[in-house]
């Protein structure tokens, strides 16, 4: 037995219509194009206490890549805003650093995040720095 399935939209008006289609959804594993924190030069004079091998492994998003919802952000250009659960609608601007809680090592992530337990940064720190 076959359906008639009626579309929302016609074609020549769904692009106008709905331009987002799939915005906000979680659709298996994701790809998003990210640079490191290392590539960017401002994060260098920003971040003195991160060395170059810790800004290697921190992915950024670009510019235009859509944020995750309900995963959990942090915004290097903007660290007094402090992390955040992203909404659907979020994506990385031209003024934004974000990088994504899941995409990086858990004792960093509390580096950048400004946690100075340094039983909660394990590796990253020597009991004599704190």
């Amino acid at each position: 037995m076959s359906r008639n399935i009626i579309e929302q939209h016609p074609d020549e008006y769904r692009q106008d219509l709905n331009p987002d289609y799939t915005a906000g959804e979680n659709n298996g594993p994701r790809q998003t194009r990210t640079r490191t924190a290392y590539e960017i030069k401002e994060l260098h004079n920003r971040n003195r206490d991160l060395r170059d091998d810790e800004l290697k492994q921190i992915p950024v998003l670009l510019e235009g890549e859509r944020l995750e919802q309900g995963a959990v952000y942090f915004d290097l250009a903007h660290p007094e805003s402090g992390e955040f659960k992203a909404m659907g609608n979020q994506e990385a601007g031209p003024q934004n650093w974000f990088v994504a809680k899941s995409e990086i090592d858990y004792q960093l992530w509390n580096l950048i995040t400004g946690v100075d337990n340094w039983n909660r940064l394990g590796d990253l720190v020597d009991e004599g720095d704190s």
